[in-house]
C-alpha cells in the first residue's frame, strides 16, 4: 500500500503541468479553491460525520479530503480529468482518508446524486443553471454549497464572504397548492384551507375559513422539509390570538405543533394538514 501511494504521488507530480493544459478541453477549467474557502464551504453546510458529500468537478480533491479529515464525512468526487483523479487519490492516501472517499473519472451530469446529503460546487454559471433542475429534484433538506457562482433566481439560504463568496442552499420541499388544515381551538376544532404559493424556498399564501374573508399566512419560512408560519385565530374577535406553527412536510402531509398565544397564557397543540389540490 505504501509503495502504491508513492507511485501515485510521483505520477501526480509528473503530470501536474500536463493537467493544467488538459483542463482546457473540458467545460469547467480547474481553478483550485483556497483552503480557507474550502473550510468555510464545509462549515456553512454544517458537514458532520453522518454526511455523504458529493463534490461535482472535484479537481485535486481538496474539498472532499477536507470534509473527511476535518469533519469526519464520507463522500465521492467526480471529475473528467484522469490526471486530477489520480492526484486526488494520492492526496487522499497521504491525508489518511482514502477509506472514506472515492474519486471517479465521470461526467457530473451522469452522476447519481441521490445518496448525497451535501453537494459541493465550484462550477461556471452556465453549468450551475443546467444542473439546477437536478438539484431542486433532490430530497428536501439536501444542502448545496458553492464557491463564487450562484443558481440564478434560486436565492441562497445563507451567504458569507471570506476572501471569496460562499453560498448555501437547502433543497426545499414542494408545498405549493391547497392544504386542508385541522386546527383545535377554544371554540372547537376548525377546518381551514391554506392556499400556498412557492418559488423555491420562498413561500406565501392565504388561509380560508367558511364564513370569513381570507386571512394572511404571516412570517412563512421553508428550510428543506421544515416549515414555519403564523395564522391569526379570529373566531372570537374579543379573544384573538396568534397561532405559531412549526412542522415537517412529508409528501402530501404536513404536521407538527402550534403554540396559541404568548406568555403565561400560551398553549400547545398538535396540527396536521393534507394536500387537497396541487
Amino acid at each position: 500500500m505504501y509503495s502504491l501511494r508513492i507511485f501515485l504521488l510521483i505520477a501526480a507530480q509528473l503530470t501536474f503541468t500536463a493537467t493544467a493544459r488538459a483542463q482546457w478541453p473540458y467545460e469547467v477549467p480547474f481553478v483550485p479553491s483556497p483552503q480557507v474557502v474550502v473550510d468555510e464551504m464545509l462549515r456553512l453546510a454544517e458537514v458532520n460525520a453522518q454526511d455523504f458529500v458529493i463534490d461535482l468537478g472535484s479537481g485535486d480533491g481538496r474539498i472532499l479530503i477536507t470534509a473527511a479529515r476535518k469533519f469526519g464525512a464520507r463522500g465521492l468526487g467526480v471529475d473528467l480529468d484522469e490526471h486530477l483523479v489520480m492526484q486526488s487519490e494520492a492526496a487522499a492516501q497521504d491525508a489518511g482518508v482514502a477509506q472514506r472517499v472515492q474519486f471517479l473519472r465521470q461526467d457530473l451530469f451522469k452522476t447519481d446524486l441521490s445518496r448525497a446529503s451535501v453537494i459541493t460546487l465550484y462550477l461556471l454559471p452556465g453549468v450551475n443553471m443546467r444542473l439546477r433542475p437536478v438539484l431542486l429534484g433532490l430530497k428536501p433538506g439536501t444542502r448545496i454549497v458553492a464557491h463564487d457562482f450562484e443558481l440564478g433566481d434560486w436565492k441562497p439560504d445563507a451567504k458569507v464572504t471570506i476572501r471569496k463568496n460562499v453560498m448555501l442552499w437547502v433543497v426545499p420541499a414542494k408545498i405549493e397548492g391547497r392544504w386542508r388544515l385541522q386546527v383545535p381551538l377554544p371554540a372547537g376544532t376548525q377546518t381551514w384551507d391554506l392556499d400556498l404559493r412557492q418559488k423555491h424556498q420562498e413561500i406565501d399564501g392565504v388561509v380560508r375559513a367558511a364564513g370569513r374573508p381570507p386571512g394572511g399566512v404571516w412570517q412563512p419560512s421553508l428550510r428543506g422539509d421544515r416549515l414555519r408560519f403564523v395564522l391569526v385565530d379570529n373566531t372570537d374577535r374579543e379573544q384573538e390570538a396568534n397561532l405559531y406553527f412549526e412542522g415537517v412536510v412529508r409528501g402530501g402531509v404536513m404536521e407538527g405543533e402550534f403554540r396559541r398565544g404568548v406568555g403565561n397564557v400560551q398553549t400547545r397543540h398538535a396540527w396536521r394538514a393534507e394536500r387537497i389540490q396541487p
